[in-house]
Order: structure tokens, then C-alpha cells, then sequence
């Protein structure tokens, strides 16, 4: 009965972490549409690299410092980092030029095209049940994507920024045995820093005050986002607490109705519900799988 009651306290605790996660990914969206299309999405990055970097250098000197950043997979950091890398900036391009709320609904397609990957890159084996999640999940992808008959570019720079994430759910199930979740994000922010950096004088423009404070907050919001989806993975299986992920969504329609009195179209709201209910049943057999075997 105890040990009940303190697994119940923790998926509780868990799931309150997850949640308030989410919301600072959605904080950290905002800030970054709220940046503009005037700063290029790699110089956001770039100062979001920074900003997180200096937030985990206490924490790395405080698990061993030097020491604690040894790792014997260079190369899947490397293009854990890219893939992340090449994610955020697709996603910023994106949320500069469309609706939170709509970039946020093509972002929950993560488990469908992480599904899909692990098939050709785990050789994990997936029945007729997820093939048909995942091809329902699809369907509610082109509903979101399209609801004139237009896709728009911005909505390409989503759908592209989805596939590179779940690119790095595939890395991370490979670090994730071997490396500490703190290691993983240094490297992944090293990686966004040294490349990006190639870049800013090409593209670097002299950022207001605003601004800065707006980049210092894009960073912070991306710290908390690791250190508490961390902390919800600890407390309880995934299975329990990534389901919450998709309360992205109704943050973000809160956010775009109060700041730019947006609201999303029936289309985006539909495929929404469609990408959700997928996504969760795919969670659910997935850790059936595991349990199984």
C-alpha cells in the first residue's frame, strides 16, 4: 500500500513536471515569433546555444566537471547535435511566420515519424496496430498542413523540423543507456555553438535590448525544459508522462489568442485531435512492447 501511494506520488510529480515542460516550450516559441523574422532563426539559435551553455556549466562542475563530459560516443553526440540543430532552426523559421498553435500541432507528429524511423535505424518491429496509428497520425499531419489546398512554406519548415526531432529520439534511445541527460544536452548546445557560429558573420545583426532579454529567455526556457523533462522521465515511465506533451497544444492556443488574437482554423484544430489521439495509442503500444518483452 506504502509502495502504491509513493508510486502514485511520483507519476503525480512527474506528470506536474512534464506539463510545465511543455509550457516552456511554448514560452520559449513565443519569445522566438515574438524575436521576428528581422533576426535570422540560426542567430536565435545561436544565442539560445549560449545561453544554455553557461545555465549547465554549475551543474556540470558540480557532477565532476571535465570528467563528468567524457564519453566514448563522440559521434552520435555529434549528430544528435546536428539533427537537434537543424531542428530548432527549422522550427524557429516556422513559428517567425506562422501561428503558435499551428507549428505546435505538426510538432506532436514526433512519435509518428520516430515510429517510422526506428524501423530502418533500431530494426524494431511494429504490428498492424501501429502501422494504422501511424497512418491515421498522417492523415491528421496533411489536414494541419494544408487546410486551403496550399501548403504553406512555413508549414514545410514544421513538418521538416518534426522529422529532424524525431531524427534525435533516435540518438537519444542510443545514448540514452550510457549517457547522463546533462552530458547529452551540453554536447547537443556545443554542437548548435561551434556551427551556428560559422554563420553569424554572414548573417549577425546587432540585436536590440528587448531582443537580448528575449534570447536570454528563449535560453532559459529551453534549460528548464531539459532539467524538468528530466526530472518527469526519472519519476515515471515514459509511457505515462509523454502523453502530456500534447498539452503544448492548448498552451499555445492560449498564448496566440492573448498575444496576437489568433485562433486556430477547424482544419488545424482537427488534425490536431487526429496527430493526438495517434500519437498517445502509439506511446501506449509501445510500452506494451516493452513490457512484453
Amino acid at each position: 500500500m506504502v509502495k502504491s501511494f509513493i508510486q502514485q506520488s511520483n507519476n503525480f510529480k512527474a506528470i506536474t513536471a512534464m506539463i510545465l515542460a511543455v509550457f516552456c516550450v511554448t514560452i520559449m516559441s513565443v519569445q522566438a515569433k515574438l524575436i521576428g523574422i528581422e533576426y535570422h532563426a540560426a542567430q536565435i539559435t545561436f544565442a539560445r546555444a549560449i545561453v544554455v551553455l553557461i545555465f549547465l556549466l554549475p551543474l556540470i562542475y558540480k557532477l565532476g566537471g571535465f570528467n563528468f563530459l567524457k564519453t566514448n560516443k563522440p559521434i552520435l553526440h555529434f549528430f544528435r547535435g546536428l539533427a537537434g540543430l537543424t531542428g530548432n532552426i527549422m522550427f524557429f523559421l516556422a513559428f517567425q511566420r506562422l501561428p503558435v498553435a499551428d507549428v505546435t500541432v505538426i510538432s506532436q507528429a514526433v512519435p509518428i515519424f520516430s515510429s517510422i524511423l526506428a524501423i530502418f535505424l533500431l530494426k524494431e518491429i511494429i504490428g498492424w496496430r501501429r502501422w494504422l496509428a501511424i497512418f491515421i497520425g498522417f492523415v491528421g499531419v496533411i489536414i494541419a498542413i494544408n487546410p486551403s489546398g496550399q501548403i504553406a512554406v512555413a508549414s514545410i519548415y514544421a513538418l521538416g523540423g518534426t522529422i529532424m526531432w524525431s531524427t534525435t529520439i533516435i540518438f537519444l534511445r542510443l545514448l540514452g543507456s550510457t549517457e547522463h541527460p546533462v552530458k547529452t544536452v551540453f554536447y547537443f548546445m556545443l554542437v548548435s555553438f561551434i556551427i551556428t557560429s560559422f554563420f553569424q558573420p554572414f548573417l549577425w545583426k546587432q540585436p536590440t535590448l528587448e531582443v537580448i532579454l528575449l534570447f536570454i529567455g528563449i535560453g532559459l526556457a529551453a534549460f528548464l525544459t531539459q532539467l524538468l523533462m528530466t526530472y518527469a522521465l526519472q519519476k515515471a515511465p515514459a509511457s505515462i508522462v509523454s502523453p502530456f506533451n500534447y498539452t503544448g497544444i492548448i498552451w499555445a492556443i492560449i498564448f496566440d489568442y492573448l498575444i496576437w488574437n489568433s485562433h486556430p482554423v477547424f482544419t488545424t484544430i482537427l488534425g490536431g485531435i487526429i496527430i493526438t489521439i495517434s500519437g498517445i495509442y502509439i506511446f501506449r503500444r509501445e510500452a506494451k512492447f516493452k513490457k512484453i518483452r
